[in-house]
């Protein structure tokens, strides 16, 4: 079943902090905060466009919600509620900070038919938390999705990779924590450098390196199995394609089609393991599900050069009810 947000932004409406990583004029393509005018023009707009109030949230992102001034975050509930109440949409979705959930604001919440939660935890080791300037703990994460949990909402969580102070072993340690959890939902952003961050100017004067895009490609592969493997799903795997992040950026981890090209790794890596062992003499075709088939050939056909450099000699092809990432191994006679 597909799903869709009707997203309105926030931009740094409510965060108490200025985070190492965070130029929220680049990241939501706006600085002038949502009214309660604009949630009635976005869910007109999609009405308009025929979309499916049944499999569509209202989703509010960009700032962390629930901090905001509660009037405002009132007045921007009683809009949504407004069409929740009248079009049967899904629910309401709104992202937030750790440190800013408690029974008070989660009865709020419910009262106006919010449905889910997402929480920017981005890390689970402390020390990276405050290196990056997030004013929260990890402990602060785990409380909050528990209480989440406990009012009945979906449980989103937010992690990113790459951070100042972090490597791929630290991270990983932050997927596991999740997984704990048991969140409905991650999304995961590997680390893009924005112009006028903490993180630019760290950089600039050579403290910090974010990884590059093929690098936190192969590793959040990784990532994206773990959650797959625990029945988590990803909603989101790198930043939004953009021009004005494009143009903003300085450093880091920026694919437009980032989540094509971690996927991209995971078939290569199904590939290679059903090859293992066979003899490179003979030629071989691998099959994949239809609606996979570039993503198994890779971007710019990189894992049919990748197989042909190590010798062997495949051919890929789709093919009709195959799942995903399941691949099928044929010797050609």
């Amino acid at each position: 079943m597909s799903h869709s947000n009707i997203s309105i932004f926030v931009p740094h409406k409510g965060c108490p902090n200025d985070c190492s990583f965070c130029n929220q004029r680049v990241i939501s393509g706006q600085t002038v905060p949502a009214t309660p005018e604009d949630v009635e023009n976005a869910v007109k707009t999609a009405i308009k466009h025929n979309v499916n109030p049944k499999d569509t949230e209202i989703a509010f992102f960009g700032g962390s919600f629930t901090a905001i001034e509660r009037e405002y975050m009132c007045s921007l509930l009683t809009a949504a509620k407004h069409f929740l109440d009248i079009h049967k949409f899904k629910g309401i979705r709104v992202s937030t900070r750790p440190d800013c959930i408690d029974d008070e604001v989660l009865s709020v919440l419910k009262s106006y038919g919010v449905t889910a939660i997402e929480l920017g935890a981005q890390s689970m080791d402390d020390d990276v938390l405050s290196a990056n300037h997030r004013g929260h703990s990890a402990e602060d994460v785990r409380r909050a999705s528990k209480l989440i949990k406990d009012y009945g909402f979906e449980l989103g969580l937010q992690m990113m990779t790459g951070l100042y102070k972090s490597d791929f072993s630290k991270d990983l340690f932050t997927a596991k924590e999740i997984i704990k959890l048991k969140p409905d939902t991650v999304r995961i952003y590997p680390t893009v450098v924005l112009k006028t961050t903490h993180l630019a100017y760290l950089q600039g004067i050579g403290e910090y390196t974010a990884p590059t895009a093929e690098d936190s490609a192969s590793f959040c592969a990784e990532l994206l199995q773990m959650f797959n493997e625990n029945n988590i799903k990803v909603i989101k795997l790198g930043l939004h394609s953009s021009e004005t992040v494009e143009s903003d950026m300085v450093g880091g981890a920026y694919h437009p089609a980032f989540r094509e090209l971690c996927e991209g790794y995971i078939y290569l890596q199904k590939i290679l393991e059903k090859l293992d062992g066979k003899d490179k003499i003979h030629e071989y075709t691998i099959f994949v599900g239809k609606k996979a088939l570039s993503k198994a050939k890779g971007q710019q056909k990189r894992n049919e050069k990748a197989l042909k450099n190590q010798g062997f000699h495949c051919i890929i092809k789709g093919k009709e009810n195959l799942e995903e990432f399941e691949v099928k191994v044929v010797e050609n006679k």
